[in-house]
């Protein structure tokens, strides 16, 4: 199983912002930081995905990225919505991945519609 090189406080600070902008997104890493072939100064991959893998809205995803770049975490986030990513890319995701965040059911039960 692959594990996510990224120091634990600078995770538990992507994990509150993507709780606080993207409440209802699923996140995955990937990449070097996944692989194992990442150094000090490697950025951070993200894949988002929402609860019916559709687009994301783009000012929340702006919202978010706006966080990324103002908080504390000393590397560069990558974040690309899952959605608007090419299939072949999927591919290469889903060989190596790392679930950064899943919001719990509940999180995603306000976004049903009756």
């Amino acid at each position: 199983m692959s594990q996510l090189i990224l120091r634990q406080q600078d995770r538990d600070r992507l994990e509150a912002l993507l709780a606080a902008h993207l409440p209802g997104v699923t996140a995955w890493a990937y990449g070097s930081r996944v692989n194992g072939t990442a150094h000090e100064a490697s950025d951070l991959d993200l894949v988002l995905r929402s609860p019916d893998l559709t687009p994301i809205p783009f000012e929340p995803l702006d919202d978010f990225l706006d966080a990324l770049r103002e908080s504390n975490i000393p590397i560069l986030i990558e974040a690309r919505d899952w959605a608007r990513l090419p299939e072949t890319f999927h591919q290469e995701i889903l060989n190596n991945y790392v679930v950064v965040r899943e919001p719990a059911i509940a999180e995603n039960l306000h976004r049903i519609k009756p």
